[in-house]
């Protein structure tokens, strides 16, 4: 049995693209995208005729609301292959602003709706600030589920577990650059890999949280580096692999054991943790990997979606 389908035996394997020809020989269960892979995609000739086809339909409408329309056009397309849920992104330029995530939440759903999907299949993904947790929880009363992204904090966490969040994405891969960076000559690699990996040890911890305090939000590991840091989170919740991950993994078959163990965590010594505004704001000033790494994650999609919008508006 190739690796691929050892980590599915106690792991949700979701893909990390928006590529969705490439999707169904991975056989992963849902699909996540961000604004990075859209523009990806759109710019393949493959979608040229999607892309095209969307626009045109809703020429004249106010751009931001033809760029729902070309996200929600991708989504759908992804659930005709995956069986489980896509996550749809909103404009990270709008990550400091609650009411206007509200907005946009709202209406990339009533999108899908009105294509017959329902609620269950779709995730709404916002930015872990805190408007957007404060977003999220409002979203996840009325019955739209929510994918907190960009988190790299145990307090963002924290506040999302709080907030009765459906889902939450911390990000491996960049903490992993970011302390690998800072270590500069003085990293070593052997070291800290595996179990021993920064990121890998966030998601563990996390992880580890909500299973001890019956946090009933999921962890989504993503934005993985290489095939060890996957390997290291074997249990977790769900893992968003990207296709060049999910290919190495079929192309081995090495034993993968589960690492992270639920009924484990779940007698773990921990303290209760709980942040308020200021809390949680000072918590996140003080982590500087955080905070340097959610700036930079959102002023990216940001950059992103701002191509995005050209494009279209070239159509």
């Amino acid at each position: 049995m190739h690796q691929l389908d050892q980590l599915k035996q106690f792991t949700t394997v979701v893909a990390d693209t928006g590529n969705f020809r490439q999707l169904a020989q991975f056989a992963p269960r849902d699909a996540t995208t961000n604004p990075s892979l859209i523009l990806k995609a759109v710019q393949q000739p493959d979608y040229a005729p999607l892309l095209a086809r969307t626009v045109a339909a809703h020429r004249g409408q106010p751009l931001d609301a033809v760029v729902d329309q070309v996200l929600v056009a991708f989504g759908l397309e992804i659930l005709q292959v995956v069986p489980g849920r896509v996550s749809t992104e909103v404009d990270a330029r709008l990550s400091f602003d609650t009411a206007a995530t509200l907005a946009r939440a709202r209406r990339l759903i009533a999108l899908y709706e009105a294509a017959g999907i329902g609620r269950d299949r779709v995730l709404i993904k916002i930015a872990a600030t805190w408007e957007g947790i404060q977003a999220a929880q409002e979203l996840e009363a009325e019955g739209i589920h929510c994918n907190l992204t960009l988190l790299f904090a145990f307090c963002q966490a924290v506040a999302c577990g709080d907030a009765g969040v459906q889902l939450i994405s911390p990000f491996v891969g960049r903490i992993y650059d970011w302390h690998k960076k800072q270590a500069g000559a003085s990293w070593d690699e052997a070291a800290r890999a595996g179990a021993n990996d920064p990121g890998v040890q966030s998601v563990e911890r996390i992880y580890n949280h909500y299973k001890r305090f019956g946090i009933a939000t999921e962890v989504m590991g993503a934005s993985f580096r290489n095939v060890g840091q996957i390997t290291a989170l074997a249990g977790c919740d769900l893992l968003t692999i990207s296709p060049e991950l999910l290919s190495a993994l079929q192309a081995s078959d090495a034993p993968l054991p589960r690492r992270l163990d639920p009924a484990a965590a779940a007698k773990a010594d921990l303290p209760a943790v709980h942040f308020d505004e200021p809390g949680f704001r000072y918590a996140l000033n003080d982590d500087a990997m955080a905070t340097e790494k959610l700036a930079e994650g959102i002023r990216a999609f940001a950059v992103d979606s701002a191509k995005l919008d050209t494009i279209i508006q070239g159509l």
